[in-house]
């Protein structure tokens, strides 16, 4: 079939790569000038499905309004609040009872598990490499943040994930650079987690797809679809629309937009999310993997020779206004546990400082396959889970679009779903 793919994200790359490799001829639109250039930029790469849950949990609500006022939240509200964020956050505090919470955790997990073993077989088939470190861990500053994560450890427990509960002392053995000023009670350690660089692996798939035939227009706006047609799509500046037998809408955020139109309302709203990526000053002095500071629930990972400190999580606002506190939560955990990793210059010149919108639907999971509407299918919705579940989203939707049975239950990530 002749497929057009809206999005070169890493959801766009990755389902682009799996239905050519079905045989499609596939083409990909991307508004931006090159791949990987919005969401999946510069995330934080963890590969951790144990802790791929939804958002929206018993519990969060009270978390979220406690930490309202505080400088170092990792849970903000931005200004301006728009009638959808509004509509949004109603619709995620309706999903935060448990029944709902349980369901949607199952099917991110199932998900999340078969899509690190796609990233896996991929990396290994197509022999990629890119700047990755295995293991993980979850600092626990204190007594209480070690009795918050018991919920999660029962979580990990019944997945399957195998993970250790370890003192400081193991934990230095593990990370020897950590900072001996900072006092803390012990960690998580998962040791077949990982962390890994999602843009290097979306641009070197990408390139892949192009071996196997995928066409990718970059500066390409989608400009309008129509319900009575919705495989023929125009492109802004053109006059004509092109025809496909299949579309599949990955454009993240900008799906929502141009989906309403045809009477598909998804409810997708931005959660705003910040990452700093700095050179390596002193190899000693930097961590060897990936470590989550379980307070401020920023991550700290090793990316090849350079560290990235990524988190927050903001409601509302606007992509360009920065947020100086959620910058310097970044710059204080990698203080507190790694002062000496980086380069951060006085000027800031060698610092990637990195705001990103993560499209998040309310309760959680991903909508993926057939849309209902004859000719669109839909990959999206993934919010800040999209690198760790964007290999098996794929797969998953390119043998449904073959007619096949998915390698995993795909209940409840459907269209349906929402409604």
């Amino acid at each position: 079939m002749k497929v057009a793919v809206i999005g070169a994200g890493i959801i766009g790359i990755t389902t682009a790569y799996e239905l050519a490799l079905d045989g499609h001829e596939v083409t990909v639109f991307e508004r931006r000038g090159a791949a990987a250039e919005e969401t999946s930029f510069a995330n934080a790469g963890l590969v951790a499905p144990g802790y791929v849950t939804p958002w929206a949990a018993p519990g969060m609500p009270g978390k979220v309004i406690s930490h309202l006022f505080s400088h170092h939240a990792p849970v903000k509200l931005g200004l301006p609040l728009s009638g959808r964020d509004l509509a949004w956050i109603w619709k995620w505090f309706r999903a935060c009872k448990l029944e709902t919470y349980l369901a949607n955790r199952a099917r991110m997990q199932r998900l999340a598990f078969y899509s690190r073993e796609r990233l896996h077989h991929l990396t290994a088939e197509l022999e990629l490499e890119y700047d990755g470190s295995p293991g993980y861990m979850v600092l626990l500053r204190s007594e209480k943040d070690a009795r918050l994560v018991q919920p999660g450890l029962a979580v990990l427990r019944d997945a399957g994930v195998v993970f250790k509960e370890i003192g400081p002392d193991e934990v230095r053995k593990i990370e020897p650079a950590l900072s001996t000023d900072t006092d803390f009670l012990g960690a998580i350690h998962l040791p077949h987690d990982e962390v890994a660089n999602c843009r290097q692996f979306a641009l070197l798939l990408k390139n892949e797809a192009q071996r196997i035939g995928v066409i990718f227009e970059f500066n390409r706006a989608v400009a309008q679809m129509e319900r009575a047609q919705a495989a023929s799509i125009l492109i802004a500046g053109e006059t004509n629309p092109r025809s496909f037998d299949r579309v599949v809408m990955c454009a993240g955020l900008a799906s929502a937009e141009l989906l309403r139109p045809l009477g598909l309302k998804i409810p997708m709203a931005a959660v705003y999310g910040y990452s700093i990526s700095a050179p390596i000053r002193e190899p000693l002095n930097a961590p060897r993997s990936a470590l989550m500071d379980e307070r401020y629930k920023v991550a700290i990972s090793r990316l090849g020779n350079r560290v990235r400190v990524a988190g927050s999580a903001e409601i509302g606002g606007t992509l360009d206004n920065k947020r100086a506190s959620s910058i310097q939560t970044l710059y204080k955990v990698l203080h507190d546990w790694f002062p000496g990793a980086a380069q951060l210059s006085n000027t800031g010149a060698s610092v990637q400082e990195w705001k990103g919108a993560r499209p998040m639907l309310p309760d959680g999971p991903p909508v993926i396959g057939d849309s209902g509407i004859p000719g669109l299918w839909l990959n999206l919705g993934h919010g800040s889970s999209g690198w760790a579940l964007s290999c098996g989203s794929a797969r998953v939707l390119a043998d449904l679009m073959a007619g096949k049975n998915a390698d995993i239950d795909m209940e409840g990530l459907g269209v349906s779903r929402l409604g």
